[in-house]
């Protein structure tokens, strides 16, 4: 499938992303939703999407995006005292984890790994919040890095490193 990322781009608002990295500046909530819609062009229905990057920084909202790209239309709000939230009504079904909450990485690891399976048996994309919890090895999931400073929120997609 080829995906025209300068078109895509510009119908859904969000500026022209750079090629050296896939960056966009999200000066906007309505910004960071329209990437969470970009996103669906750019990684597969299956992924695994780390969303890193401090507080306040957009993950959530990124999340909110993607479930509104995937026809998912009850409220998304951050997991982050129940851990997990499926939404199987998406199409692709959504998983939203949150580890933010675990400091024992044996623990986030262990919960990670339950959704992952949860998530590849139904064909589900798995967003994760504070990835940096973990400490597994990830090399086929997609990471998502968020930050905001003066200008606004900023975002970088990296792929997936391939052996």
């Amino acid at each position: 499938m080829e995906v025209n990322l300068w078109r895509d781009a510009e119908a859904s608002g969000l500026p022209e992303p750079d090629f050296t990295g896939c960056n966009w500046n999200l000066e906007t909530l309505e910004k960071t939703h329209a990437l969470g819609h970009q996103l669906l062009c750019l990684i597969p229905n299956d992924a695994i999407l780390l969303l890193s990057g401090p507080l306040g920084a957009g993950k959530t909202s990124l999340v909110q995006g993607l479930a509104e790209g995937l026809g998912i239309s009850e409220p998304i709000t951050s997991p982050t005292f129940a851990l997990a939230q499926h939404y199987p009504q998406g199409t692709p079904r959504l998983v939203h984890l949150d580890l933010y909450r675990l400091e024992m990485t044996a623990a986030a690891d262990e919960l990670f790994l339950q959704e992952e399976e949860e998530a590849r048996a139904t064909g589900a994309l798995l967003a994760v919040e504070w990835p940096e919890r973990l400490s597994l090895v990830l090399p086929e999931a997609w990471q998502l890095n968020l930050n905001h400073d003066s200008d606004g929120r900023k975002a970088q997609l990296i792929p997936p490193k391939t052996n």
